[in-house]
């Protein structure tokens, strides 16, 4: 019989003043009798809108439906007939505005929990112990991956299941690009990542590490190693900085460093080799998740303030609505129609404030939204001993400058076709924020998969 409780089932999670404390897990999960009482929820509808919504296209009621029935290795297993890091998606993926947006049930309530029953499953069926992984038969074909992250892994995993060798040159020590440096521990537990990986390399991934393409080798030389067809999917690593002055002043960090230090570094740790200033007062200067993140892993460093300044109202924020909620239950103070002028400094050069000028927003710009403009006389100072700018990342030039015969646009990105990952240089692909500038996981993933089922017809057509 259906739940038509028009309110999903709470999510666990830490107390705020206990978790911005720690860096351990916020949300705690569905136990099995709270998932099977939310996938009671689900319509089953006959058009199935929810999978539209989905970049990986996974079947959303049929792996509900399982779920329902206490079913939850088969709903894994269902799950990953389309997508291959389930327990991420869970946890990261934006289903507010995919597939929980165009859900039936949030026409007069609230849509059905999507995420929260597919990091259940996936995590009941890793727990279990019970997920038999099949290499598949070699089809004595290789293919080269760059990048660990979201598109890479994605990518990589579905050539596997091909038959494909696969071989992921990745350039940090770890595999799993920005949901190990980027995503912090308290969002997405490193052990999931980690597990991931390991059930790639089950299936016959090869991992190269420390191995920075354009550097260690070019694109041209890994075709020259047999290589029939490469996918890039490096990401969007390059840190954009706020073009005021003192920016290049002592206790200033781009997000990007701030949170490789932390997440994959573990500069949390009592004895952490890696050097990271823990500050007092810091102001995080953006409005995204990559922001929150930032400013909520200070917080947990143990700055006694935290401010987000943000040159938009709270309306414009770009940040996932559940991540805001739970930076201002942890005590983030929100600085909103605010922009930064200049980084003060003291004699040495450490920072001692952020000098701001409040705004008004106007017309808008060609995103859509209203254009912030300054307001007269406005101008106040923020005493800090930290900033960090989250304004965004572009792709590392590396790439683009070593690979003769690539596209890229004005931003320097790979230009590629959405469909199928097609670059302007015969057999490589290319997907994810390599191609798109910085955007979620998910739609990485999305491009992974299907870049490479246009790597498998490339191949299978030249034969």
């Amino acid at each position: 019989m259906a739940n038509m409780n028009p309110k999903k089932v709470p999510m666990p999670e830490q107390p705020a003043d206990v978790r911005n404390k720690n860096f351990e897990e916020v949300t705690l999960g569905y136990t099995p009798e709270m998932a099977i009482e939310e996938a009671k929820r689900c319509l089953n509808c006959k058009h199935k809108p929810c999978i539209s919504g989905c970049p990986v296209q996974v079947k959303i009621p049929e792996f509900i439906a399982l779920v329902a029935e206490g079913k939850f290795l088969e709903a894994a297993a269902k799950i990953k007939e389309t997508s291959a890091l389930p327990a991420v998606c869970g946890r990261v993926c934006p289903q507010e505005t995919q597939c929980e947006e165009i859900c039936v049930r949030g026409i007069k309530g609230e849509a059905v929990a999507i995420g929260r029953l597919e990091r259940f499953v996936a995590d009941y069926a890793r727990e279990s112990g019970e997920e038999k992984i099949i290499k598949p038969v070699p089809n004595g074909h290789k293919v080269a991956v760059i990048g660990a992250g979201p598109a890479g892994l994605t990518c990589a995993g579905d050539l596997a299941q091909l038959g494909y060798a696969v071989t992921v040159f990745e350039a940090l020590h770890t595999a799993g690009g920005v949901l190990m440096y980027g995503i912090p521990e308290f969002r997405l537990p490193k052990e999931i990542v980690q597990k991931e990986i390991d059930t790639l390399k089950e299936l016959g991934v090869t991992f190269v590490l420390n191995f920075v393409v354009g550097r260690s080798e070019t694109i041209d030389e890994l075709f020259e190693d047999g290589y029939e067809a490469v996918f890039i999917g490096s990401g969007a690593g390059l840190p954009s900085f706020m073009g005021v002055p003192g920016e290049n002043a002592n206790g200033v960090y781009s997000a990007n460093e701030y949170l490789t230090r932390i997440n994959l570094m573990k500069a949390y740790e009592k004895d952490a080799e890696t050097p990271i200033q823990h500050a007092h007062k810091i102001a995080i200067v953006g409005g995204g998740n990559v922001a929150m993140d930032a400013a909520r892993c200070a917080k947990r460093m143990g700055a006694e303030e935290v401010y987000i300044v943000y040159r938009r109202s709270e309306a414009e924020l770009p940040a996932r609505l559940e991540e805001i909620d739970h930076a201002k239950e942890e005590g983030i103070i929100f600085k909103f129609l605010t922009a930064p002028l200049e980084v003060l400094t003291d004699e040495e050069y450490n920072v001692t404030g952020l000098r701001c000028q409040q705004m008004e927003l106007g017309e808008p710009d060609a995103s859509g939204r209203r254009r912030p403009v300054p307001v007269e006389g406005s101008e106040f100072t923020i005493e800090l001993d930290c900033v960090i700018p989250a304004i965004g990342t572009s792709p590392n030039p590396l790439i683009r400058t070593t690979t003769p015969g690539l596209d890229t646009n004005r931003k320097g990105c790979i230009v590629a076709d959405d469909e199928h990952g097609i670059t302007s240089k015969e057999g490589v692909f290319a997907g994810g924020d390599a191609v798109t500038g910085a955007a979620t996981v998910i739609l990485a993933m999305g491009a992974g998969k299907r870049a490479a089922a246009a790597m498998d017809e490339y191949i299978r057509s030249k034969q």
